[in-house]
């Protein structure tokens, strides 16, 4: 079952209930998943665990980070809800957009929409990926989508999990941006108008990346 979101009161980064989300993943993944519970959003609706900068007041900061810069595309495989497969390091030869998405993360939902003002402008130059770390049917991804008009966005699905691990992440959203030779540019934790001139102006960065 697929729900829309935390409440919009709550911080950007709420503690990941991980451990139910990945219930149906390997051991490896459980116990990715209890380290992931230092940052990230939270699937339950009532009670969430909050982090202690919630506590003292301070919200986790969006963070942009580039001391991964170079590091290739990851050698792993996503589907979509038809069964099709994409494998990332494949990618390369044009820039590309890398984004961490579930259904149950509002931070996320909240920054789908201008993920696909992107998508849709082929003067930015950058395609777009989005990836669910939804588990459960494909199909419900997809239909997410649809049902908010998003349906230039892709439903790729990463149903093993793997993503999470390959990155280090703690929180959702995660966005990576990669240049034309499958270089990591940087990435971006935390939602974000990626429609914005001074995102325009990050996003510019991987057409006039040196590396490769």
């Amino acid at each position: 079952m697929i729900a829309d979101g935390p409440p919009s009161n709550r911080p950007p980064h709420i503690t990941l209930e991980a451990c139910p989300l990945l219930s149906s993943r390997s051991l490896k993944m459980v116990v990715l998943g209890c380290a992931l519970i230092a940052g990230g959003c939270d699937r339950q609706s009532d009670a969430p665990r909050q982090p202690e900068a919630e506590a003292s007041g301070k919200m986790p900061a969006a963070k942009l980070d580039r001391t991964q810069a170079g590091r290739p595309l990851p050698d792993v495989t996503v589907r979509d809800p038809d069964g099709e497969e994409l494998a990332l390091d494949s990618l390369s030869g044009s820039p590309v957009l890398v984004n961490l998405w579930a259904t149950w993360c509002a931070p996320c939902v909240k920054e789908l929409p201008t993920l696909q003002a992107i998508a849709n402008r082929a003067d930015v130059g950058v395609a777009v990926v989005t990836i669910s770390q939804d588990i459960g049917e494909a199909s419900a991804v997809q239909e997410f989508l649809d049902q908010r008009s998003l349906v230039q966005l892709p439903a790729w699905i990463d149903a093993q999990g793997e993503l999470p691990a390959k990155y280090g992440a703690q929180a959702l959203p995660m966005t990576v941006l990669y240049d034309a030779q499958g270089k990591e540019v940087w990435r971006y934790l935390g939602d974000r108008d990626w429609s914005s001139e001074e995102s325009l102006k990050l996003l510019s960065e991987a057409v006039l990346s040196p590396q490769g």
